[in-house]
């Protein structure tokens, strides 16, 4: 097997894919704080892979105490160099129906948790270039695997990441909608900006699981009917995941492996002792 490894970030029910072998739970300690859980790392499809998940086992964390920096870090650190992510989103456009899949390539920024969403700062400042946020040589795996499956999948596509928790106000779900934006939910793009910095390409499943409340001729969006979507789309992804893996390359070698090779401003001699050690695994091939 690689010495590179796949990432999977998602719901707990993920990791009980069939073939998932040799599996160990790593607990990590990060200079950015506790992950969300320990990482299970195992075997899947002939590659090595690393399993978190997002909201800790049992679904204990809130989207905004996500702690992205933490889980990025902890996946480099374990030799990740690729990231699938799954996550729950509302549709906001009639064409995305409930247990559809979408592969965004796009993020509007909802948040008030900028900082929280990068390594940098405390003496070295960088600005990676984030105009394709995904890796779209992942995303295109993963729309031509889920086509190969005849599952319903949407090519591209604009992800509004919210704070929540609360969902959405109904003038807030008809401004993103009349805006074009296709889906809404509150975990990804954190990731996805964390993941760009540690050179990991990323990609994410929007799994929808509703029409959040713009739409007036279909239920609201609760707990229950995520919880009820989810778990029909979770033997999707898990399908999904098991093909898209060996056809991952064994080499990182695409333009988001080298995102940092201009985005670094301060010069390397003026690095800080203190915050070179806590960004060695994302640093190292800069030294």
């Amino acid at each position: 097997m690689s010495d590179y490894r796949i990432g999977i970030i998602g719901g707990s029910g993920l990791y009980h894919i069939e073939g998932f072998r040799n599996q160990k739970w790593v607990r990590l300690r990060t200079p950015f704080g506790q992950p969300s859980d320990a990482f299970l790392t195992g075997s899947l499809a002939g590659r090595d892979v690393v399993f978190l998940p997002r909201h800790g086992r049992g679904h204990r964390l809130l989207p905004s105490e996500l702690n992205h920096r933490a889980n990025i870090w902890g996946m480099k650190k374990l030799g990740v160099e690729w990231i699938i992510s799954v996550s729950a989103v509302g549709s906001l456009q009639a064409r995305y129906r409930p247990c559809d899949i979408v592969v965004p390539d796009q993020y509007v920024d909802r948040t008030k948790q900028h900082a929280a969403h990068s390594f940098f700062g405390r003496g070295i400042v960088a600005h990676i270039a984030f105009a394709h946020p995904v890796a779209e040589e992942l995303r295109a795996l993963l729309v031509a695997e889920a086509r190969a499956l005849k599952l319903r999948v949407h090519d591209g596509g604009t992800y509004v990441n919210m704070e929540g928790p609360a969902f959405s106000t109904r003038a807030e779900s008809l401004t993103h909608q009349k805006l074009g934006y296709d889906v809404i939910g509150m975990t990804s793009l954190g990731e996805a900006k964390c993941a760009r910095e540690a050179e990991i390409a990323y990609a994410t499943l929007a799994m929808v699981t509703d029409y959040d409340c713009w739409k007036d001729d279909e239920p609201h969006v609760t707990v229950d009917l995520v919880v009820a979507n989810l778990a029909r789309n979770a033997d999707a992804a898990r399908r999904l995941i098991t093909r898209v893996i060996p056809r991952i390359p064994s080499t990182p070698n695409w333009p988001c492996h080298r995102a940092l090779e201009n985005a670094i401003m301060t010069d390397r001699k003026l690095w800080p002792a203190r915050t070179l050690a806590a960004l060695k695994p994302i640093l190292s091939k800069y030294l």
